[in-house]
């Protein structure tokens, strides 16, 4: 158990990592739109390289804030009906939804594992005219995706047990 509650404090050290991680996102987000935009229509001179790394900056986002929206409860749900369930009717839908997340992450890292291999093989960069490396950008999606899944199976666990009366 010592082992457990170790890994599960690394695992949120990690989800709380991620999620200052996508709050410098956000705001290199903000100030490189702002910039552009400013550049694009006040100065009439656009920017050769903001927009791609704002493309990149949005998907690092997604990977990052998702896992730390996952813990904090932050998700999205259907809370309509969701909210008055009692606890282990939510534990019970929980259990039933973890099934098609598993089986979305494990085929988001398998192919994005594969994905990212071919792209660093290739050295894969932007085909714009400033050329920005796409492969680290593709090692991060299935990286934040195994720990997305680390994620949902300490809560499937938590939902079993929770379920089961322990």
């Amino acid at each position: 158990m010592k082992i457990a509650k170790c890994f599960s404090r690394l695992l949120d050290g990690v989800t709380n990592w991620m999620g200052w991680t996508g709050v410098i996102i956000i705001l290199y987000c903000l100030t490189f739109s702002l910039t552009d935009v400013f550049l694009r229509y006040a100065m009439n001179s656009p920017s050769l390289w903001i927009g791609t790394t704002l493309q990149a900056a949005l998907v690092l986002l997604a990977c990052m804030a998702g896992a730390y929206a996952y813990v904090h409860g932050d998700f999205i749900k259907l809370d309509l009906f969701y909210a008055n369930f009692s606890t282990r009717t939510k534990a019970f839908c929980d259990v039933i939804t973890a099934v098609f997340t598993f089986m979305f992450l494990v085929v988001l890292i398998w192919k994005g594992w594969q994905s990212a291999m071919i792209s660093i093989k290739l050295g894969q960069v932007t085909p714009t005219a400033i050329r920005i490396p796409i492969y680290p950008i593709k090692t991060i999606i299935p990286l934040s995706a195994i720990v997305m899944l680390l994620l949902v199976t300490r809560q499937f666990f938590r939902d079993l047990r929770t379920l089961f009366g322990r």
